[in-house]
């Protein structure tokens, strides 16, 4: 049997859904086993939520993932839990930008519909009280297969900001859950992508964490949450071993994946993926850590534009990994991988194994339908995937063609927005350096998590 689950969704970003979703997570897993999540390719929240709820955070993206999976993930993710907490991502009904005003793929609506699961709406009251209502009226009949169960009231201004606008959503007949005063003291800090990662925030992390659900166990009914959580649509657990191919032999590769305050940018199903497919999985942090010695190294998303310079007195690690790039090692890089594998990030001296420099600029960020352009230990040319872009830097305008005079080759292409065409990261001549701005969720392309294995066997 799944965990029963709830969503909390919001009217938009900024209403304090994280706060309340990982307060709520961290309250209830003082009496019960509870599975987060978190909708879309967010890598951030879900680092909270996994310290919150003591298990991985992990993601539910019906775009990456296909619709059909989003119930065996869900089932997988929430095996031996009794209860999940599924955090939105910005509106309920924000997702993909396509042809359809109203359509709802990859937004929370999506999800929440999915699993037949019911939504909790935080709802920002700094400046309004009536209006309230017509807002829950709207977010609760926009579409019937999305069911509003609750109201939270987020940001009130005193106890009677609180009961007119609790009186006035309950006269939609939407019930209000709790409503949570303005608060000042609990804010964790945020940066050009969202906040600033859990692994960044050290010891402060559980006492903000504690603040979170402390003010959840105040001010919001959680028995009544518990009661309005609703079992999901049946579905079998999603399973790595039914997405990969197992090496054909008799020992396991090693691959080494980059953590740590500048590369944490990880979905929980890679590992599992990787293992698998008959990797042994070891961590390595490139601010402070040696080199492991590996068959393949993964360098994951993350912040490195942040300890750009704490990255770039390590003259050893990336003298070690130049060295097993040269022996034969495969190297996959993705948005801060990509970085830390040029020569120059800000001025500052990277791993100089791709012949580029790379530049902070506008933020770019939003789902891609991409195709292989070159082959490589990854995956073979022509293979499609459906990825996404988020980053605040960019490559200088003469990378792409110092790298091509050096033989590497564009990695990925898709259409742009006025249906230009768009190459992403490189290629080595090899093959077996492959690195992009482009995320991929491994569970929506695990067949590039079983080529790298084997490519690393040999």
């Amino acid at each position: 049997m799944v965990a029963p689950g709830i969503v909390i969704a919001a009217t938009a970003s900024g209403t304090g859904k994280t706060t309340i979703s990982t307060g709520l997570m961290r309250a209830l897993s003082r009496r019960h086993a509870v599975a987060p999540f978190k909708v879309g390719p967010d890598y951030i929240d879900p680092g909270y939520h996994g310290v919150a709820a003591g298990r991985p955070g992990r993601n539910l993206d019906s775009f990456m993932c296909a619709p059909e999976m989003i119930g065996p993930l869900y089932a997988h993710g929430a095996a031996d839990s009794d209860i999940a907490v599924v955090e939105g991502v910005m509106g309920l009904f924000d997702g993909r930008i396509g042809n359809d005003p109203l359509s709802v793929e990859g937004s929370t609506a999506e999800i929440a519909s999915l699993l037949g699961l019911p939504v909790v709406l935080v709802i920002d009251a700094r400046h309004m009280s009536q209006s309230a209502a017509a807002v829950v009226h709207g977010f609760s009949t926009l579409r019937t297969d999305v069911r509003v169960s609750g109201v939270i009231i987020n940001q009130v201004g005193s106890p009677r900001h609180a009961d007119i606008i609790t009186r006035s959503v309950e006269a939609m007949g939407v019930e209000v859950l709790g409503a949570i005063p303005r608060v000042t003291d609990i804010e964790v800090p945020s940066r050009h992508l969202g906040l600033v990662t859990a692994v960044e925030q050290g010891e402060q992390l559980e006492a903000v964490i504690e603040s979170m659900a402390n003010l959840v166990e105040t001010y919001i009914d959680i028995d009544r949450i518990i009661q309005l959580a609703r079992q999901p649509y049946p579905a079998e657990p999603w399973d790595p071993a039914q997405f990969v191919a197992p090496l054909a032999l008799n020992r396991r590769v090693r691959v080494a994946v980059a953590a740590g305050p500048a590369f944490s940018f990880t979905y929980a199903e890679h590992r599992e993926l990787l293992q698998a497919a008959g990797a042994e999985v070891v961590d390595f942090d490139p601010l402070v850590d040696e080199l492991p010695e590996a068959e393949g190294y993964i360098v994951p998303g993350g912040f490195p534009e942040e300890h750009a310079d704490a990255l770039s007195i390590r003259d050893d690690i990336r003298r070690d990994l130049r060295q097993a790039a040269d022996d034969g090692a495969l190297i996959h890089g993705e948005c801060a991988g990509l970085l830390w594998l040029l020569e120059d990030l800000g001025g500052r001296r990277m791993c100089g194994i791709i012949p580029g420099r790379a530049h902070m600029a506008r933020l770019k960020l939003g789902y891609r339908e991409a195709v292989a352009l070159t082959d490589s230990a990854l995956c073979p040319v022509g293979t499609r995937v459906r990825g996404h872009e988020f980053h605040k830097t960019a490559l200088t305008d003469d990378t792409a063609s110092v790298a091509a005079a050096a033989g590497w080759q564009p990695a990925w292409g898709w259409r742009g927005y006025q249906g230009e065409t768009v190459r992403d990261g490189f290629v080595s001549e090899s093959g077996r350096i492959h690195a992009g701005y482009l995320h991929v969720h491994p569970a929506g392309a695990p067949g590039n998590v079983s080529r790298f294995v084997a490519s690393c066997a040999g």
